[in-house]
């Protein structure tokens, strides 16, 4: 296999995946697209991973909202990179132009965003669901896609079918603010509970912008007799 590796390297070379450059390794990324990404890292809240402009006092500090218990249905959220002008471009052609060699790519960047997570402890790995309709369309789930990868990452096994979303919307980026979580109340449903019921799950999407789909998503799984859920995205939109 290493040999046959070596060939299609010579032919097929690994390029960039922003800018197109040959690499010398897969790395999904040239160095200088890489610098242009914005990761999270520390210091940021320490349940919803929202990050802090300036260092607080303490790595295990909470943002506002989490320190005033605002209802969550997450145990934790974290995000790999900020969701700007430097990561858009990468997540949009992965999302709908077939892109779909970015994911071993997002993964590893999922797979190191979730280390607090994984600390917690995870039993299953579930991608966010699109309506069948929006899925022949598009013809793959991008969440679906990075649950693949990331659990060949983790090991931890992944689940496409106990979560259904069972209602047509309309896309999120047409709404805004309380519209959003109008237009996904109640489109989520739990096809096969026995599957869930009891387990700590990380919820996998590709960008969380107020969160409105992952937590309409989890209530439906821990209504279901899930145990936990945390989401998980390559990118978000900070405050």
């Amino acid at each position: 296999m290493s040999l046959w590796a070596d060939i299609i390297s010579v032919f097929l070379p690994p390029r960039c995946i922003k800018c197109g450059t040959i690499l010398s390794q897969d790395d999904g990324l040239c160095p200088d697209c890489f610098n242009e990404i914005n990761f999270i890292s520390a210091p940021y809240c320490q349940k919803c991973g929202q990050p802090f402009e300036a260092a607080p006092s303490s790595s295990k500090m909470l943002c506002v909202s989490c320190l005033q218990k605002v209802k969550t249905p997450f145990r934790l959220s974290r995000s790999a990179v900020h969701y700007d002008d430097s990561s858009k471009p990468l997540l949009l052609s992965f999302k709908f132009h077939d892109r779909t060699d970015n994911a071993k790519t997002l993964a590893k960047w999922l797979n190191l965003a979730g280390q607090d997570i994984w600390k917690e402890g995870v039993d299953l790995i579930v991608p966010i669901p699109l309506h069948y309709t929006r899925l022949m369309k598009r013809r793959y789930n991008q969440s679906g896609l990075l649950a693949a990868e990331l659990g060949k990452m983790t090991g931890l096994p992944v689940d496409y079918t106990a979560v259904a979303r069972h209602k047509k919307t309309r896309p999120q980026v047409e709404f805004s603010g309380h519209e959003r979580i109008k237009n996904v109340k109640g489109v989520f449903s739990v096809k096969h509970p026995e599957k869930i019921k009891g387990k700590r799950i990380v919820l996998i999407d590709d960008v969380m912008t107020t969160g409105s789909t992952l937590k309409e998503c989890a209530l439906a799984m821990l209504s279901a007799g899930a145990k936990s859920v945390d989401a998980l995205t390559v990118a978000r939109v900070c405050k």
